[in-house]
């Protein structure tokens, strides 16, 4: 894992949502973070998550389509930050 947006975005998502015994390596690229089998997120880790991201980040996430794209997976979501966050 050679993207440290990408890894930090992992660490940020096993922290905030308390995954025990999941490493930011096992959490694919693209597979998606809503609804994967998985790890099982439900629309209250997403709403966690998207307040972690927002306080991290200092990013604000509009409205619940623009959480779902950015969601879509944690390379949408790297995507998502670069393109607001300065340096991200």
């Amino acid at each position: 894992m050679s993207d440290p947006l990408t890894f930090r975005l992992k660490s940020l998502i096993i922290t905030t949502l308390k995954l025990d015994g999941v490493l930011p390596g096992d959490i694919p690229d693209d597979e998606p973070l809503i609804g994967s089998p998985r790890f099982g997120l439900d629309s209250i880790d997403a709403l966690e998550l998207v307040l972690a991201i927002e306080k991290e980040f200092g990013v604000k996430i509009g409205s619940s389509e623009e959480s779902r794209q950015a969601l879509a997976s944690v390379s949408a979501l790297a995507v998502y930050l670069r393109t607001r966050v300065p340096g991200a």
